[in-house]
């Protein structure tokens, strides 16, 4: 049986670019008889209060996308929120550990990002590997000072695999990612880490996500091989665009389910959703449900979609 699953981070409202990804899991899933899992991405618990996690759970269960297993539903994969795994965290950890693939990193965040430091296309830093060689002595008189975060140590191997939806994806991880953190200073564990554990364990079988995540996915399969776990197959859909092009955020108040509740059925919002995504070939009120038998992958966009100006 297929297990999809939604894993929003509570920081905020959702927007329709979060709605979008949810629609899209819980369709790919039930349009199999599958199930869905919501896990909540409350890692920095200060800044995803329970209360937004509350208020999402509710926003889904409004718009017919509510979760076979999850959130405050519970079910047989507890616990689903991540700022209650941190032993499970632990010892994945602990895991990497033994096989002496982790080391203390003590660059700050200005070192990371020097001019000097090398970056990938889309401007993240590739880490140039400044605290791998430190001795045990020199870590210690370093840890004095501050406390480590602590980076994994990739091998210089290309990892490839067949996305469901955009195809063919390949990254050299020493050259395209760099070791990578798997906890932060201040002992939250890194959100690579945690995924591929709670994916695993939740007996999750495919993952439905934004193309800005489509770059974690070699160093993610990495990890569930040297952990010796199972990893799901992945499908990776285009970014939803505001009308001028802008990415949508949370943080900026771009149609937020907030608004949009006042002003839209659950209906009319699925169904504009739909319309946007190739589902169907006007902006017509839809259930989830309605959807579900006739969803197919091969109509969704392979290109970031730009929202019609007016449509919402």
């Amino acid at each position: 049986m297929t297990v999809g699953r939604y894993a929003p981070s509570p920081s905020g409202r959702m927007h329709l670019g979060n709605l979008c990804c949810c629609l899209l899991a819980w369709l790919s899933a039930k349009s199999r008889g599958g199930r869905v899992v919501l896990r909540i991405e409350d890692l920095d618990a200060a800044r995803c209060p329970r209360a937004f996690a509350d208020l999402l759970e509710a926003d889904l269960a409004w718009l017919g996308l509510s979760a076979d297993e999850g959130g405050s539903r519970g079910g047989p994969h507890a616990p689903y929120y991540q700022s209650e795994c941190a032993a499970l965290y632990r010892h994945a950890f602990d895991r990497l550990a033994e096989q002496g693939l982790l080391y203390p990193c003590f660059c700050t965040r200005s070192q990371l990002h020097a001019a000097s430091a090398p970056h990938r296309s889309d401007g993240q830093v590739i880490y140039p590997g400044t605290c791998r060689g430190l001795t045990p002595a020199q870590a210690a008189e370093k840890a004095r000072v501050r406390p480590p975060a602590w980076r994994v140590r990739v091998p210089d191997e290309e990892i490839g695999f067949v996305d469901g939806h955009l195809g063919p994806y390949r990254e050299n991880l020493a050259a395209d990612c760099g070791d990578f953190f798997v906890r932060r200073a201040d002992g939250v564990f890194a959100y690579q880490l945690a995924v591929v554990v709670d994916d695993a364990r939740m007996g999750v079988t495919e993952v439905v996500r934004g193309a800005d995540l489509l770059s974690s996915t070699p160093r993610q399969l990495w990890l569930y091989r040297v952990l010796g776990l199972e990893p799901p197959a992945f499908c990776h859909l285009p970014l939803l665009l505001a009308p001028d092009g802008r990415r949508l955020s949370k943080r900026d108040g771009d149609v937020s389910l907030e608004h949009l509740q006042a002003r839209y059925t659950p209906e009319q919002i699925i169904g504009r959703l739909a319309y946007v995504c190739g589902l169907q070939k006007a902006p017509d009120p839809r259930t989830p449900a309605e959807l579900a038998d006739e969803f197919r992958w091969d109509k969704v966009p392979r290109q970031d979609i730009r929202l019609p100006e007016g449509l919402f």
